[in-house]
């Protein structure tokens, strides 16, 4: 692990789902792939990571606990197949190519997820706005027009009846049969569970699962402190839903806690109501005070399954997202340290090899990539989450938008934070490590596309910092990061996000995405540089409880 030990010091010492109605079916002709010499490369566009860790610390109960948690997410695979395309093995019995099959099986259906979800089947179209939540010829003005009193939940998906009318369906009886045996799972796993915490945990989020009753179970999850062991696990993100943003997405992570690593990030959450003062915005927006109970933890990650594992893999989460759940208690930040060492290793440092000024290459590490991306996480907890102006929350305020956006406060605020604490002292590191780490890891994730959340939020930060000159591009194709300039741009983009967020602005947002969230052709031209150098775009697991000798 590169340079391990300055992080100590740097960071304060701290080391197939059942079709009960009409669903969308691929259609029956050829669905062989679109390039068929191409489809090996796709495949290897991402790099196999072994997913493990060290078992000898856990109890005999612990290990015994794990495989159980693994077939309960597990299941989530399934759901999400359902929730994101529809039949997945209609669609895999269609197709002949081995390649090709892997490939779907990677983007869980048969749309490149890092390519802007362009089908690469022939015969399925377009991914639809509204994935498998919304029937496919659902409108938006029928929807706003329909008085369906649960047609916003998170927890449903809407269909037509025999009159052809809009009618929804809880996940609960959606997925009767499957949620309710990972439901039995986590409960036999609650069996071995000794921390009475977790035990109850399980115990709630089992019964979440059969009543999509979430909010109980997001607050007994808060109140763990001392579990070794940890789950994730249900319908949580909303990035699929890119016509409301409103549908929650199936996944699942088993967990096992670094617990000296934990200790030692505690600190950092306390400074957060502090930290929310100083934000570079106007009053109006930054008068909620963040929960106190927001936790930062290390993790090892030992099973990633659904939302969580399609195209671009999850380094770090930050949990709950029910707001009523973050401004009680706050959130907790997952840092998942051993893929966020993967993708450094595999995937950010090839990068920085081809695209950052030589002079500047030296200031790329992984203390400072673990920094980023832990105060990103962190950040997910500033701002505002309801409107100031009555357009209620947020996220109802910015639809299919409110992702993409939060993703790129989380990012900018980030390194705002990290600015912040080494003013406090906190932090001892040289700003230009966090900066140029900063930087590199854009082009890192604006490799995922406009159809990722956090690629359309990557590319609205590189072609702001471009026109701020706080990045230029060299005659060789290398880029150079301004120190100077970026620290003023860092603001400036702080504050247009946070009114964006506050205001609840959506053609405002509109027009930011449109004008800024695209890659344009010099940096595409870079970009093709790092397939012609064959760097991986991301990583897929090897995982499971044999791979951990289980």
């Amino acid at each position: 692990m590169k340079k391990v030990l300055v992080l100590l010091v740097a960071l304060g010492l701290f080391v197939g789902c059942k079709d009960t109605n009409k669903v969308r079916t691929p259609i029956k002709q050829t669905t062989d792939q679109i390039v068929p010499t191409t489809m090996k490369d796709k495949i290897n566009e991402y790099v196999a990571v072994k997913l493990t860790t060290d078992l000898t610390k856990l109890s005999e109960e612990e290990k015994k606990m794990i495989p159980l948690l693994i077939q309960a997410a597990d299941i989530m695979n399934g759901l999400f197949w359902y929730q994101a395309y529809g039949d997945k093995n209609e669609l895999l019995s269609q197709i002949t190519d081995e390649n090709t099959k892997k490939f779907v099986e990677i983007n869980y259906g048969p749309w490149d997820r890092l390519a802007d979800n362009k089908p690469f089947v022939k015969g399925v179209g377009e991914k639809p706005l509204g994935a498998n939540y919304y029937p496919k010829d659902m409108t938006k003005e029928e929807f706003e027009k329909s008085t369906l009193d649960d047609k916003e939940s998170l927890y449903t998906f809407l269909r037509r009846d025999d009159k052809g009318q809009l009618v929804s369906i809880p996940f609960n009886e959606q997925f009767k049969a499957e949620l309710t045996q990972a439901a039995s799972f986590l409960l036999e796993a609650a069996n071995y569970a000794k921390n009475t915490d977790f035990k109850k945990y399980l115990e709630m989020r089992a019964q979440a699962l059969l009543d999509d009753n979430y909010q109980p179970s997001d607050f007994a999850w808060m109140k763990m402190k001392t579990n070794h062991l940890d789950m994730v696990i249900g319908p949580i993100e909303t990035y699929e839903d890119k016509l409301f943003g409103y549908k929650a997405t199936y996944e699942g992570y088993v967990l096992v806690k670094d617990m000296s690593w934990s200790k030692k990030l505690a600190k950092y959450a306390a400074f957060l109501p502090e930290l929310q003062k100083g934000l570079p915005v106007d009053e109006a927006y930054k008068q909620e005070s963040p929960g106190t109970d927001s936790e930062l933890n290390a993790y090892d990650v030992i099973y990633y399954a659904g939302d969580c594992n399609a195209g671009g893999k999850t380094i770090a989460i930050n949990l709950p997202n029910d707001e009523e759940v973050q401004l009680k208690m706050g959130s907790r930040r997952l840092q998942l340290k051993n893929a966020m060492q993967a993708k450094f290793d595999k995937i950010l440092l090839p990068i920085s090899d081809v695209l950052i000024d030589p002079l500047q290459r030296q200031y790329i590490t992984f203390d400072a990539f673990f920094a980023n991306t832990m105060f990103h996480e962190v950040a997910h907890g500033l701002g505002i989450k309801n409107t100031i102006n009555g357009k209620g929350t947020v996220r109802e305020a910015l639809k299919e938008y409110a992702s993409a956006l939060e993703e790129g406060k989380a990012d900018i605020l980030g390194l705002y934070l990290v600015q912040e604490l080494r003013k406090k002292g906190e932090l001892n590191d040289d700003m230009k490590e966090y900066m140029t780490t900063f930087m590199a890891s854009i082009f890192r994730s604006v490799r995922f596309g406009s159809g990722d959340a956090h690629g359309t939020a990557n590319m609205i930060r590189f072609n702001f910092f471009k026109e701020k000159g706080a990045v230029t591009r060299n005659e060789d194709g290398t880029y150079t990061v301004n120190y100077d300039k970026l620290g003023q741009a860092m603001k400036e983009l702080s504050n247009m996000i946070l009114t964006l967020q506050g205001n609840g602005d959506y053609e405002g947002v509109v027009q930011l995405v449109k004008e800024k969230g695209l890659i344009k052709p010099e940096l595409q031209k870079d970009l093709d540089r790092l397939s012609a150098a064959k760097i991986p775009v991301d990583v897929v697991f090897e995982q499971g409880s044999e791979v951990l000798g289980l």
